[in-house]
């Protein structure tokens, strides 16, 4: 029998977030969801809390931010950690790829802020409310698409295309996940990256795409096994890799894969904290 938990979803007001809200909702778990848009973060809300059973029904809520500015993660996570006695699973899945405007009024690419400066501000602002959970989960929402961070493109001096920008966040955020398991084990505090699968049928793929492989719910199911099945409960510092092996697409599930060889380098990962912890020094 799972321990009914509270969780926070980032980006859940569509794609798999929201269906992976309603499924947990549904199963009895305290759900909390972000959005940037007030009157569709409320909307989603009550979807959820209509689907909720047991007592998660008065404890479906959400927070407003937008992941493209730090201060109001920030103040997010000031909120959350006000609002809430514990959180057990946090789910780092609010994204972006494709974008009107590609820089933040910080001059950084929205895709390096949203995807992975968002929630690595997030987490650690979170950690304090992560640790009163006896066994606490971070979900951090990778993808296929990973390349090599450009450092000049990093802090603003270069531009990218959109799935360079998408591909190399993404790996940032990966090398982090890796990095981030590893400081919060003592805590009892499982961190695991995951690419849900690609081209799903959301609408962020396609805006990215106009097509897609497999159907929302493989990455909504991937997304809640990893937040709450006991199948889960020892894996930490892993990459789960939704992708069938054999290349072929369809709503099969994956498994434990390798990331990008940079994400298990700890010099590069050592690297990336270092750029890191500048480009926010600079911001504040």
């Amino acid at each position: 029998m799972t321990m009914h938990k509270t969780i926070l979803i980032t980006g859940s007001t569509d794609g798999i977030g929201k269906l992976a809200a309603l499924k947990l909702a549904e199963a009895g778990h305290q759900v909390y969801l972000h959005g940037r848009d007030a009157d569709k973060l409320a909307s989603v809300i009550a979807e959820v809390q209509a689907v909720a059973t047991g007592d998660a029904v008065d404890h479906i809520d959400g927070f407003v931010a937008d992941f493209s500015d730090l201060t109001a993660v920030l103040k997010m996570a000031a909120d959350v950690n006000e609002k809430l006695p514990k959180l057990d699973v946090l789910i780092n899945n609010a994204g972006i790829y494709t974008t009107a405007s590609a820089m933040t009024k910080d001059g950084l690419d929205v895709r390096f802020v949203v995807n992975y400066l968002a929630p690595y501000e997030l987490t650690n602002a979170l950690l304090p409310l992560l640790k009163q959970s006896s066994k606490a989960r971070i979900v951090n929402l990778s993808s296929a698409a990973q390349a090599p961070i450009s450092y000049k493109a990093f802090v603003g001096q270069a531009h990218l295309d959109d799935k360079a920008a998408y591909a190399q966040s993404k790996l940032a955020l990966t090398m982090w996940s890796m990095d981030l398991a590893d400081t919060v084990a003592s805590h009892d505090i499982n961190v695991i990256a995951v690419n849900p699968g690609s081209l799903l049928n959301t609408k962020m793929v396609d805006e990215a795409y106009g097509h897609h492989w497999s159907s929302a719910d493989k990455g909504t199911n991937i997304l809640t096994e990893l937040a709450v099945s006991d199948e889960f409960a020892n894996d930490t510092g892993k990459y789960f890799d939704n992708d069938i092996k054999d290349g072929a697409h369809g709503d099969a599930r994956g498994e434990f894969g390798q990331p990008h060889a940079d994400a298990l380098d700890k010099k590069a990962i050592a690297e990336l904290e270092r750029q890191t912890q500048q480009v926010l020094q600079s911001l504040y």
